[in-house]
């Protein structure tokens, strides 16, 4: 069975400036791997590069053995793979249960929209609580389960979450978590590019350390921890 996600040697920037070199990366169904990175080495661009929002200069992007690298982004969410992208996503004017209705009623149609409501309540019991707060006014955990719940109650093949935990406050943060682990229990393959790097290592089989721009190691995640710290990491957080 081929990778769900495959970059072959990739490289790709913004104009002049180059943020990926030769990078290659694998994702098989149903695993979790952490991309792992200091500010500014890349982690981003790569998200990007992989869920098609950013096209490649040079190299191979495969989703399911199929070639993607001239792909749009929405080919890519038709495939199963959706990204998460770093900050919070919502539609500041609406409720909260106005926000989902407009994703789900896209993806499920308006037979649908009552189970998806209640699977994102499941998911997020706090958003069920909040469901006629206007989004805005939510604390920025609240928006960032908001803007997961969009994306998770799809029941994506490949979630690529950038820095989901940025700014959140650490019993939010291992709420997300643990809803990642519920989902991944369900079958989604999971990219997780996070430098909250103890919680990214517990819940990921292997792991991919990106400096400037180069992935210098990659491996299972319990041998993570001694990679990390021969490159100044630590294994709470990167700096």
């Amino acid at each position: 069975m081929a990778p769900i996600l495959e970059l072959r040697d990739v490289e790709a920037g913004y104009g002049p400036f180059r943020a990926l070199f030769g990078v290659s990366l694998t994702v098989e169904p149903g695993e979790a791997v952490a991309l792992i990175g200091a500010n500014g080495a890349g982690k981003t661009t790569l998200a990007r590069v992989a869920s098609g929002l950013l096209a490649p200069s040079s190299g191979t992007v495969l989703v399911d053995g199929t070639g993607m690298a001239e792909a749009a982004a929405w080919r890519f969410v038709r495939t199963g793979v959706v990204h998460a992208p770093e900050g919070r996503s919502v539609f500041a004017t609406l409720s909260v249960e106005d926000n989902l209705a407009l994703s789900f009623q896209r993806a499920f149609g308006r037979a649908g929209l009552a189970g998806a409501l209640r699977r994102a309540y499941e998911l997020f019991p706090r958003l069920g609580q909040r469901r006629t707060q206007i989004a805005g006014t939510l604390s920025g955990g609240e928006q960032r389960m908001l803007s997961l719940a969009r994306v998770l109650v799809e029941s994506p093949r490949l979630l690529i979450a950038d820095e989901l935990s940025l700014g959140l406050a650490p019993l939010v943060v291992d709420q997300v978590f643990a809803t990642l682990g519920r989902i991944r229990e369900a079958g989604t393959a999971l990219l997780i590019v996070e430098q909250q790097v103890g919680h990214a290592l517990e819940l990921c089989d292997r792991a991919a350390v990106l400096e400037h721009g180069l992935i210098t190691w990659q491996g299972p995640a319990e041998s993570a921890g001694a990679a990390l710290e021969s490159r100044l990491f630590t294994t709470g957080a990167a700096h």
